[in-house]
């Protein structure tokens, strides 16, 4: 079986459950980023990987064709060829994943069409109701003949004094970051509330957090995030890749949400909580967003978000006996 999920860490973590169960009926093989890998090999050993940066996937200039890696994408053809699939299958309604899935030579190719896409599809699904991207993978679960994956039991009692509270303040797009200074006012109040927090950021934000005399980590790669997040006693952060881990390794997590609707990219957790911003006609968008400042994630003062922030809090984390902030 060849599956594709070609964007970013977040969709490959979703995709985790589909992949775990489809190993044990196929052999599977997943198209992703290189940051896949890390994630595979600590939740679906037995599913083979074959990287991908899908030039389509960039934030910006994605359809400049001339600066396209065409040699490496007929490589990656070639090799998905060579594989001789049974099976193929998208998640997403994505023409191009599509296009990729029969340039691969796959027998049968399950997907949900869009822009005429079918063509490319051996079996067009219907999109499921519920608009979670965890509802594609159960559709296509279902549609293969198999039983959807059961959530896995995960403890919401609360966690020993010693496990931090990681909070993770960057992601993926700027339009996603809620302002560094509120998470700066939210880690203060953790801290006078008595819990022990860890703090973590994208590279780019280590700089601010160091004129805040604040003590920093700014992970490399993906297994220093899944050492930094193992053991957590909850995450607070945005709508980006490491909430996903964190809810993957069973970690309750808290959300500031903007230009993405929780409804469709909640981290998969019975504790999940999140906040979300104002309203905006163009939301849902992905790439960017097209006023000056996201109005939707920066219109949430810490007034509003911390009372929520404390109802998350209380049935699933302990208080530390020490308070600063690691």
């Amino acid at each position: 079986m060849l599956v594709t999920e070609l964007w970013g860490l977040g969709d490959v973590a979703l995709a985790i459950p589909f992949l775990h169960t489809a190993s044990g009926h196929a052999d599977v093989t997943l198209v992703a980023k290189p940051h896949a890998a890390p994630l595979l090999a600590r939740f679906a050993p037995s599913v083979a990987h074959v990287p991908l940066t899908a030039p389509w996937t960039a934030f910006r200039g994605k359809y400049r064709l001339h600066r396209w890696p065409w040699a490496e994408l007929r490589l990656v053809q070639s090799t998905l060829r060579a594989g001789r699939f049974d099976v193929g299958v998208s998640a997403r309604a994505d023409p191009r994943d599509h296009l990729l899935l029969a340039l691969a030579g796959t027998g049968r190719r399950l997907g949900f069409s869009r822009f005429g896409s079918a063509v490319f599809l051996t079996e067009r699904l219907d999109r499921p109701v519920r608009p979670h991207r965890t509802e594609y993978w159960h559709a296509l679960t279902r549609a293969l003949g198999w039983n959807p994956p059961l959530p896995e039991p995960r403890s919401t009692t609360s966690a020993s004094a010693a496990r931090p509270i990681v909070v993770h303040s960057g992601a993926g797009q700027p339009a996603k970051v809620w302002p560094l200074e509120r998470f700066a006012a939210i880690v203060a109040r953790l801290g006078a509330a008595g819990y022990f927090v860890r703090l973590l950021c994208d590279a780019d934000q280590l700089d601010w957090w160091r004129t805040q005399q604040a003590a920093i980590t700014a992970p490399a790669t993906v297994p220093d995030l899944l050492g930094a997040l193992e053991g957590a006693a909850g995450f607070i952060g945005n709508d980006s890749g490491p909430g996903h881990v964190a809810a993957l390794l069973g970690v309750p997590t808290f959300t500031f949400f903007g230009n993405q609707h929780p409804a469709a990219f909640a981290p998969v957790h019975p504790s999940a909580a999140w906040i979300e911003g104002s309203p905006c006609a163009y939301k849902p968008c992905y790439d960017s967003c097209r006023f000056t400042v996201p109005h939707c994630l920066h219109d949430i003062p810490v007034d509003a978000a911390w009372p929520r922030i404390t109802a998350w809090l209380h049935p699933n984390v302990a208080r530390a006996t020490r308070a600063p902030v690691v």
